[in-house]
């Protein structure tokens, strides 16, 4: 009884909605509406209603995962505040010049508007202008240097903040690489270096490329997101709403997709890190009386070739669905916007200019969706780093100072030459 009423209730809504919000006498444009106008909006309930739940559950008592501030690492827990600790200065200054291209974003999807409406489609040879008249060529001048001087800002803006990043992430891969070097150096019990050379080269690299991108990506990308929708419902409500018809299907398939292709990158990370173990115990140095482990060096290739051909099997699938949606969004443009000019409903100019500001808007979106990818891979990274490096640290009690360092009588502890050495060098590495 309850389903019918809901039932009920939804048909109500939707015949509410094609007679009173978008009226038309064809069936096929029905179809399209209901989709855009109450598929849609449905969609994102039940996408917003299942994080809800998921959040909940994750704050019950027994779904918490185990804590990790218990592990002896030269990394902080939160890999947030490591990263705000450090570059919170230069992170303000990304933030200003990312807010700042918003407005200029705006504007370089309004002006082509103007530029058709008022120059190209106007009804006299001269237009009023803050009350006064000007011809239609200079108008379009005047129209066409605003939108090149915003364009050239907008880009100018960019390349600033793509420097910062840049700089940011590599003043934070230097600090990283350097403090997990003098973690490993002080250790207890260090492990070979054929294993943590790989963690030094390739396992620190994302996690200190992503400082540029912790708090950018989601002020700029999705700022860049909510004002080109914002631009597009301004055009027309409907055509704002077609925009987002497949965006809950996006974010419904693509992080699930690109979940499994993050945890295949950290297990062929994990497994090159054995290859170099493997590596490590065929050497003639490591060989006493005993065959060359070719088989065990063998056997890591192909099981790293085949997590590579799955990873591309699953990242091309998902380009290819990628796609496909952004080719399909149009479809409900030309629908519903075609109809709207004929009808007399939208200009010409807004129907082009929301055609050109969508092709901007799958950038964003995407974007978005690898930061969320991408922010679970980094802590996954970051925590298994501490971990690593906290296996092997040196308890902060004196009485473990001069403890031989696996076996081979060196000292681990101030005293040592390389220790010295990494605490001179600690000076240098403020930025």
């Amino acid at each position: 009884m309850n389903d019918f009423l809901l039932q009920d209730r939804i048909h109500q809504l939707s015949h509410w909605i094609i007679t009173a919000v978008f009226p038309s006498p064809y069936l096929w444009m029905h179809v399209v509406v209901h989709i855009v106008l109450v598929a849609t909006p449905l969609a994102f309930l039940a996408l917003v209603t299942a994080w809800g739940l998921g959040a909940v559950r994750q704050r019950l008592p027994g779904s918490q995962k185990e804590s990790s501030r218990d592990v002896v690492s030269p990394f902080p827990p939160s890999l947030f505040l490591y990263i705000l600790k450090h570059t919170r200065k230069n992170q303000a200054t990304i933030l200003a010049a990312a807010l700042l291209s918003l407005p200029l974003l705006y504007a370089i999807l309004e002006l082509p508007k103007q530029i058709i409406n008022k120059a190209l489609n106007a009804e006299g040879d001269t237009s009023k202008i803050f009350g006064v008249d000007i011809s239609n060529y200079e108008l379009l001048f005047a129209l066409c240097m605003l939108y090149l001087g915003a364009v050239l800002t907008n880009g100018a803006l960019k390349y600033i903040i793509s420097l910062l990043q840049g700089g940011l992430a590599e003043g934070m891969m230097r600090r990283m690489r350097f403090a997990a070097f003098r973690a490993w150096a002080r250790g207890k019990t260090p492990c070979d270096h054929a294993l943590v050379i790989p963690m030094l080269v390739q396992e620190v690299e994302p996690i200190a490329g992503f400082t540029g991108d912790i708090f950018q990506v989601p002020v700029l990308q999705g700022g860049t997101f909510l004002t080109i929708l914002a631009f597009m419902i301004a055009q027309d409500p409907v055509l704002g709403a077609a925009a987002l018809t497949l965006v809950p299907l996006q974010i419904a398939l693509v992080p699930r997709l690109q979940r499994r292709v993050s945890a295949l990158a950290r297990q062929r990370s994990r497994e090159l890190r054995s290859f170099g173990a493997a590596v490590a115990d065929a050497s003639p140095h490591h060989r006493i009386n005993r065959s060359p482990p070719v088989l065990a060096v063998a056997q890591s290739l192909k099981r790293v070739q085949a997590i590579r051909l799955d990873i591309y099997r699953r990242k091309f699938f998902i380009k290819g669905l990628n796609n496909f949606i952004a080719h399909l969004t149009p479809f409900f443009f030309y629908t519903i916007g075609g109809y709207l000019v004929i009808e007399g409903r939208l200009s010409l100019g807004a129907l082009v200019a929301v055609l050109a500001a969508h092709k901007d808007m799958s950038g964003p979106l995407r974007e978005l969706l690898n930061y969320y990818q991408t922010l679970d891979d980094v802590r996954v990274r970051y925590e298994d780093i501490r971990r690593f490096l906290g296996d092997q640290a040196e308890p902060p009690s004196s009485s473990t100072l001069g403890t031989p360092v696996g076996g081979t009588g060196s000292v681990a502890g101030p005293s040592t030459p390389m220790n010295q050495g990494a605490s001179n060098i600690t000076s240098t590495l403020s930025p």
